[in-house]
C-alpha cells in the first residue's frame, strides 16, 4: 500500500493505493472558496490553511481500512509554491520517520502526466503492466493554470516534452478571460458554464502560433485581444454578447490546444493519446480531444475529472508505476520551479 500526499498549491490532498486492486481512498480539501475574494491563490494563506487541514485529512485516513498497511509513501516535491510544498513534504517526513517507512519525492507534473492511467489499473491491476505497455509511446496533453506542454512518455516510462508554452498556460488563459469579462475566480469554470449557450463562431479570436512547424503553445495575444474587443463595446453589447464572447475565446482555446496537439500527432508514432491537468475538466476541449483520437484511429485516455486537478492519487500512483522517476529520501527536498523532466 502506498500512501500519497499532495500539497503543491491549494489543495491539501492524501491518498491510499493499493497496486494489487487501485485506490483504497482519496481525500482532499480545496481552498477554492477562501480565495476567492482575493481573485486568487494567496500562497502565505495558503500554506497556513495546509497547517490546519493535514491533520483531520491524515485521521480520516488512518480510519480506513488498509492504511495500517502502508508500505511506502510518496510526496509531490515541486514545483509548487515553496511554502505549500514544505507542508507537505514535513508531513510525510515524520510520518515516514515515525513508522520507519521509505520516502520518495515525485515531481507534480509527472503525476499529472500518468494520471491517465489510473482508469487503466482499476479495470485489471493484474494485467495492468501489459496493457500499459501496449499504450506506448504515449502522447500526452497537459494543460493547466501554470503549464501547458505536450510530451511523449516511451517504452521505458522516460519522458521527452515535446512542445510549451512560450508564455501563458491554457488554464490561466482561461481563467484571465474570465477576470476580463467580470467573472469570480477561478474563472475557467465559470466561462466554461456561460460559453454552453453562447454561439463560438460568433467572435474570431487569434490562434496563437498558426505554422504546423512550430509546436509551441501562446495564449498571451488571446488575452490582449479580449481585451481590446470588451473596450469597443458598451454595456448593453457587452450583455447581449456575453455567452457568445465567453463561447468564442472558450473555443479559441481549445482549438489551438487541438490543433497542436494533430501536428504532434502526424509527425510521429504513438499508441495512445492522454490529457490530464486542470483544463482537461474541460467539457469542450475533451470532446475536441476524443474527436481527434477517433481521426487519428487512437485510444483516448484521459484522467478522470476528479483527477485532472491537484489530488494525491496521481501522486501515489506515479510513485508506484515509475520508482526510476522518484527522487529518493536522501536528496528530498521542496523544488518550486521543477519542470515535467527533473530540471529547475
Amino acid at each position: 500500500m502506498w500512501l500519497g500526499v499532495e500539497s503543491s498549491c491549494d489543495e491539501s490532498a492524501l491518498a491510499l493505493f493499493d497496486p494489487t486492486c487501485g485506490l483504497a481512498g482519496e481525500w482532499v480539501h480545496s481552498q477554492i472558496s477562501l480565495h476567492q475574494r482575493y481573485g486568487g491563490v494567496v500562497p502565505d494563506l495558503a500554506s497556513r490553511e495546509h497547517l490546519g487541514n493535514f491533520g483531520w485529512l491524515l485521521k480520516e485516513a488512518a480510519a480506513t481500512e488498509g492504511f495500517d498497511r502502508v508500505e511506502k509513501i510518496a510526496v509531490t516535491c515541486g514545483p509548487g509554491l515553496a511554502g505549500c510544498l514544505a507542508i507537505g513534504l514535513s508531513l510525510a517526513k515524520a510520518l515516514a520517520l515515525a513508522k520507519g517507512l521509505p520516502l520518495v519525492g515525485v515531481n507534480h507534473l509527472r503525476g499529472h502526466a500518468f494520471s491517465p492511467f489510473i482508469p487503466l489499473h482499476a479495470e485489471d491491476p493484474a494485467g495492468f503492466r501489459a496493457r500499459l505497455d501496449a499504450c506506448l509511446p504515449h502522447l500526452g496533453l497537459l494543460a493547466s493554470g501554470g503549464n501547458t506542454l505536450l510530451f511523449c512518455i516511451g517504452k521505458s516510462l522516460k519522458i521527452n516534452i515535446l512542445a510549451q508554452t512560450v508564455d501563458d498556460a491554457a488554464g490561466e488563459a482561461l481563467d484571465k478571460g474570465a477576470k476580463l469579462l467580470g467573472m469570480d475566480y477561478p474563472g475557467g469554470p465559470l466561462m466554461e458554464k456561460t460559453a454552453a449557450a453562447g454561439d463560438p463562431a460568433r467572435f474570431e479570436f487569434p490562434a496563437g502560433i498558426a505554422e504546423a512547424a512550430d509546436w509551441r503553445f501562446s495564449f498571451s495575444g488571446l488575452k490582449t485581444s479580449l481585451r481590446y474587443r470588451l473596450e469597443k463595446m458598451d454595456d448593453a453589447e457587452l450583455e447581449r454578447d456575453f455567452a457568445d464572447l465567453c463561447a468564442s475565446y472558450q473555443q479559441a482555446v481549445v482549438r489551438q490546444l487541438t490543433r497542436k496537439t494533430r501536428h504532434v500527432l502526424r509527425a510521429g508514432t504513438y499508441a495512445s493519446l492522454g490529457l490530464s491537468g486542470g483544463v482537461a475538466n474541460n467539457g469542450p476541449l475533451r470532446e475536441a480531444m476524443a474527436a481527434l483520437a477517433r481521426e487519428e484511429r487512437l485510444p483516448l485516455l484521459p484522467a478522470l475529472k476528479r483527477h485532472t486537478g491537484d489530488n494525491a492519487a496521481m501522486i501515489a500512483f506515479a510513485g508506484w508505476v515509475d520508482p526510476t522517476g522518484c527522487l529518493p529520501a536522501e536528496r528530498l527536498s521542496f523544488h518550486p520551479a521543477l519542470t515535467l523532466t527533473g530540471e529547475e
